[in-house]
């Protein structure tokens, strides 16, 4: 069975850090194409980032400059370092999989999606 589990949000100030990560099983993870989401009340849910199995990555702009998607093969492991946080970043992040490997930005393309982790960024 295909499984996503986020860990390592949580509370921090403006201007400062939090490393997402993603565990993955029961996929071909070096085959996949993995990307990063948000929700935050009220809005729809947005993409963030995504990573191909080469290692090409892509950024939304509202991001961009600020938080960086990093993936471990061996471990089956995406990362989401984000840095220089702002109060707007606060959101439930998700992370998922595109096994077909299309590498983009719609959430249409991602099969698998995981429970989310809470990140709240005070003023």
């Amino acid at each position: 069975q295909e499984l996503l589990v986020e860990s390592g949000g949580g509370l921090v100030q403006t201007g400062g850090s939090l490393r997402l990560s993603c565990a993955a099983s029961g996929l071909s993870f070096s085959s996949s194409v993995m990307g990063w989401f948000r929700q935050a009340p009220g809005k729809e849910r947005e993409f963030v980032a995504t990573i191909s199995w080469k290692n090409t990555t892509y950024a939304a702009d509202a991001v961009k400059g600020r938080f960086t998607i990093s993936r471990d093969n061996a471990k089956k492991t995406v990362y989401l370092q984000m840095n220089s946080l702002k109060p707007e970043d606060t959101a439930v992040y998700y992370c998922a999989a595109d096994i077909s490997g299309t590498f983009g930005e719609s959430p249409h393309l991602y099969d698998y999606w995981g429970q989310g982790t809470q990140v709240t960024v005070s003023s």
